[in-house]
């Protein structure tokens, strides 16, 4: 937990450096940035709205793979 909680903040870090250097002169910074925030925004908006609207998230359904498969011969 330690070392996720680190990369996330400097996962942080250096996308806001790179957005302080995108926005002293480096341009073409700009597009692939902006790209993450969009996506961001677009997940949180749809989380957001599935809530207001009170539809409850789905349930995982994993498949039980410790059975022996016979293949078709």
């Amino acid at each position: 937990m330690k070392v996720t909680r680190t990369v996330i903040v400097l996962a942080i870090l250096l996308y806001v450096f790179l957005w302080v250097l995108a926005l002293n002169g480096a341009n073409s910074l700009v597009a692939p940035l902006l790209i993450p925030l969009v996506l961001a925004v677009l997940v949180a908006v749809g989380v957001a709205l599935n809530r207001y609207m009170g539809i409850t998230p789905r349930k995982q359904h994993f498949e039980d793979h410790d059975h022996d498969h016979e293949s078709d011969e």
